[in-house]
């Protein structure tokens, strides 16, 4: 299909580099796409960065048919720009574009449009040590259209930001306050789509913690209440008397990117990595027992993410010496020397730019 330009008249100043927040500046472009049934996905287009005019009734806005995805753009250390892991991220995308009754997308075609985009945008890629540029698909329903059925047209979409450190602690030990009255998701449904209605069920519990001093929510399962599943914006993983473990893909759970990385390369290292249920009170007996060695989290935005201190009704747990644990570290110092270019890539993860 045919792309077309359009480049803008003016450009943003680049931000600051030694103060990059996360989400809140973007870059100077945007690529489009739109979905009709009669012209499948159509009019690919990389356009001036603007704000998308909508009818009242356009039916995002009153059921929340909608998914999207995170991944970043790194500056290695020769100044190329690469990607990590792209086309999972466009694979998972289908799967909830599935789930949420969305057409799918050519993942091949969605990845040639992004490099489009990085192409133009290649200045906005920030040059300081670990930051990188956030690159956000999205597709949302575009009919005019009040009734609860599938839409008919969509937009796709892709925005830039450059971005520092997920977390204002960067990479020290978070603390985490598990959740017991509200619940994330049940198998069966939205919960392993990265869709918007599952962030929105995240927003209360997550006030409620970070009102009472917790960076972040961890969510036991919808049915029993007592297995782990997943923190707000990441996976979980625990390493107990030397076992990696983290919760099963079982319906429920947003299958991370970055979460399969680890377990990737926990198995190449030959680490014991499992994939099983387990519960709260699992957790807490290791720790009573010095068994619990580490906890960390997995994902795009933060990579990996210590924990250091766990709540759990009126017990807080701290894990280990409440520092980042050797394996934690290794973890994220192998994937981000993979992701900005300082080792080889293990596994052909890597897709080179610009």
């Amino acid at each position: 299909m045919k792309l077309s330009i359009t480049k803008a008249k003016q450009l943003k100043p680049k931000p600051d580099e030694t103060q990059l927040g996360f989400g809140t500046k973007f870059t100077d472009h945007m690529f489009n796409m739109d979905y009709a049934p009669d012209q499948g996905w159509h009019h690919l287009r990389i356009e001036p960065y603007a704000s998308i005019a909508m009818d009242p009734a356009t039916m995002v806005l009153h059921y929340g048919q909608g998914v999207f995805e995170g991944l970043k753009a790194y500056r290695t250390t020769s100044g190329r720009i690469q990607l990590f892991r792209p086309l999972d991220n466009f694979r998972r995308l289908n799967r909830s574009n599935e789930i949420l009754c969305i057409p799918r997308l050519d993942e091949n075609l969605a990845l040639e449009g992004l490099k489009e985009l990085l192409k133009i945008e290649q200045d906005w890629v920030p040059r300081a040590p670990e930051t990188s540029l956030y690159i956000r698909p999205t597709i949302f329903a575009s009919d005019p259209f009040l009734g609860v059925r599938a839409s008919h047209t969509y937009r796709f979409f892709i925005i830039l930001c450059p971005v520092g450190a997920y977390y204002p602690e960067g990479f020290n030990p978070v603390k985490i306050l598990v959740e017991k009255d509200h619940v994330r998701a049940v198998p069966g449904g939205t919960g392993e789509a990265k869709t918007l209605g599952n962030y929105a069920a995240s927003l209360l519990a997550g006030q409620k913690a970070h009102d009472a001093g917790f960076t972040q929510v961890l969510w036991l399962d919808g049915v029993e209440r007592k297995y782990i599943e997943e923190v707000g914006a990441m996976n979980i993983f625990f390493v107990i008397d030397g076992e990696v473990i983290t919760p099963a893909l079982q319906g429920s759970i947003l299958p991370g990117i970055t979460r399969d990385t680890v377990l990737q390369l926990g198995r190449m290292w030959g680490l014991k990595v499992s994939e099983r249920r387990i519960s709260i009170d699992e957790v807490l007996k290791a720790q009573e027992t010095a068994k619990l060695q580490e906890v960390f989290g997995s994902g795009t935005a933060a990579v990996i993410s210590p924990v250091g201190q766990i709540k759990y009704a009126d017990r807080l747990v701290t894990v280990g010496d409440g520092r980042v644990g050797p394996l934690a570290q290794r973890f994220y110092t192998a994937i981000t020397d993979i992701q900005y270019g300082r080792a080889a890539d293990p596994k052909g993860w890597v897709v080179p730019i610009a």
